[in-house]
């Protein structure tokens, strides 16, 4: 009953203002739609036997409400500048799920408390989902070098990049295991420890930060030699890495440290919110807000053209064309 009131609300809001939603662009629409209908749905859903909300209920309630929106955003930027990883839109996509499915788990907590596989899996998921968003960083940097190389060279280059992307996802591929094998000791043993793979995946995303943060120096240096229009990636990178770091010192805390108001099933809720969600959510939005503003590169264009002097094979055949095949 108190959807069908929902939905005779919203259908009568969409008829007052239909002059509205129209002139809305097209790439909103099926966002707003969804998170509005999605809202009704979960208030109109009753709470099992009434149970009252804790703090991290409601933080998993507003980590729902915001993300969902920014899945279908990351999804039509992927679709406007290409779904390659190469093009950092993926990861934004893997973000959001990791935080749409983690909130999730932790709200199941209600109907079935004594679930540890449900809460063990929301902590790991808080946890391991600091690398895509540095993934989303490199990526991003690696457009504006690309920038940079139609001009001159660099010293960071798209394979060093990589490499650090790389050093990002095995600190994810091992967080998850690490995750995964804290929860089985803490099914048999009551107690919550930190595996080494937790550790050692931690600190991969430390060294691939750092890496982050010292490539955004360099490329800031060439930022002349970048488009106008792509200056302003080196702009987002730049912004993020602040939020960034506070996020991952609260994950260095949480993993290296021994205060258990840093313990990823016990912690203080104000620190994980103040360190961690609000960072992450501030990062998304600036990454967001300017991506929306870039100018889709063209298929026919690469993301970099070789320093002058040198050829592709391409070219080269081309050029043996033109003289007749002969050298």
């Amino acid at each position: 009953m108190g959807l069908r009131i929902y939905a005779l609300l919203f259908q009568n809001k969409l008829q007052n203002n239909s002059h509205s939603l129209v002139t809305t662009k097209p790439k909103y629409q099926l966002s707003i739609t969804v998170s509005v209908l999605f809202i009704f749905i979960f208030v109109s859903s009753p709470l099992p036997n009434m149970v009252a909300l804790n703090e991290r209920d409601n933080i998993s309630i507003a980590q729902i409400v915001i993300f969902v929106p920014t899945l279908f955003l990351g999804i039509w930027l992927s679709i406007r500048h290409g779904f390659g990883k190469s093009a950092g839109w993926f990861y934004l996509i893997v973000f959001s799920l990791a935080r749409i499915i983690g909130a999730s788990m932790q709200l199941a907590t209600i109907s079935d408390p004594t679930n540890l596989s449900l809460r063990i899996g929301a902590a790991t998921l808080q946890n391991v989902g600091l690398s895509p968003l540095i993934m989303i960083q490199l990526a991003l940097l690696g457009r504006a070098l690309g920038s940079i190389r139609k001009t001159t060279t660099s010293f960071v280059t798209e394979q060093r990049l990589r490499l650090v992307q790389l050093l990002a996802l095995v600190g994810l591929i091992l967080g998850i295991i690490g995750g995964s094998d804290s929860g089985s000791d803490f099914s048999t043993t009551g107690k919550w420890t930190i595996s080494t793979l937790s550790k050692v995946g931690t600190g991969l995303t430390i060294a691939a930060f750092v890496l982050l943060a010292l490539s955004t120096a360099a490329v800031a240096m060439q930022l002349s030699y970048i488009e106008a229009g792509e200056k302003r990636l080196v702009l987002i990178v730049g912004l993020c890495l602040p939020f960034i770091l506070v996020r991952l010192a609260y994950a260095a805390e949480t993993v290296y440290g021994n205060n258990p108001d840093f313990s990823q099933l016990t912690g203080n809720v104000n620190i994980q919110l103040g360190m961690a969600v609000i960072m992450e959510i501030i990062a998304v939005a600036i990454i967001e807000a300017i991506g929306i503003t870039l100018e889709k590169i063209p298929k026919s264009q690469g993301p970099s053209v070789a320093p002058a002097g040198y050829q592709q094979p391409w070219q080269q055949r081309e050029a043996d064309h033109e003289m007749g095949g002969y050298r």
